[in-house]
């Protein structure tokens, strides 16, 4: 693979301190490609949610090479790390993480605001739209539904257009129905966009829907092969 969007080598990591430290990541080696849609899949406590955030800067490797976006950032501090990651990564969480006393339009326009965009709030604002919240923006977090509660986060997300998408169970929070949307709504934007997209999740069908599918199993890379629908040649 010629110039990855996200490359993992020899990657291991612990967490915890003393006896109850935890050796979660075991040589992680894995590329994803630009565009390239890939599903993370195992059991829980199989490291899936600590990969994710390895490559989104989020959790620092204690050996090995994370590159992203053309940059090394296992070395990056995390002034400059948080800056790039800004430009670069968009993150989904399963529990939203909304800041609670800013409306919709003030959580999206959050990572504008600190890039120092001077649109952020009409950006901002033709984000939601996108998402179909146009006449949510000056609703609090505690006003809306979990639905529209991880559209905003969505949202957020992808409003800085970054090149690089990732997320962490994002319907593990809600009703099966709602979570579809949300799904549906995840891959149509990435799509427009055509950014990377790494996914967490349990769900096998969801999984099959990526390109390719990656499987951990007590902190190793179990199984990496194409997906069903990529495989057939079925678009998502």
């Amino acid at each position: 693979m010629s110039d990855p969007a996200i490359s993992l080598e020899n990657v291991n990591l612990s967490l915890g301190s003393g006896e109850a430290r935890t050796h979660i990541l075991k040589d992680i080696c894995l590329d994803v490609a630009k565009g390239e849609t890939l599903a993370l899949l195992g059991p829980s406590g199989s490291g899936k949610s600590t990969l994710l955030m390895t490559m989104a800067g989020l959790e620092a490797a204690d050996s090995g090479t994370v590159h992203v976006a053309g940059r090394r950032i296992d070395t990056t501090g995390e002034d400059e790390l948080a800056r790039f990651r800004g430009g670069h990564i968009g993150v989904v969480f399963q529990a939203f993480h909304l800041i609670q006393t800013l409306t919709a339009l003030e959580n999206v326009a959050i990572p504008l605001e600190l890039a120092g965009a001077p649109d952020a709030f009409p950006r901002a604002s033709r984000m939601l739209a996108q998402v179909g919240l146009a006449a949510r923006e000056k609703h609090y977090p505690s006003q809306m539904s979990g639905g529209e509660q991880q559209r905003v986060a969505l949202a957020r997300a992808l409003v800085a257009n970054p090149s690089i998408l990732v997320a962490d169970e994002p319907t593990g929070n809600l009703d099966q129905g709602v979570g579809a949307e949300i799904m549906e709504l995840i891959f149509a934007l990435n799509r427009a966009k055509g950014a990377t997209l790494v996914l967490v999740t349990h769900d096998e069908a969801l999984a099959r829907r990526c390109h390719r599918i990656v499987r951990l199993r007590n902190g190793r890379i179990e199984s990496d092969s194409a997906a069903v629908a990529e495989r057939e040649n079925v678009g998502v």
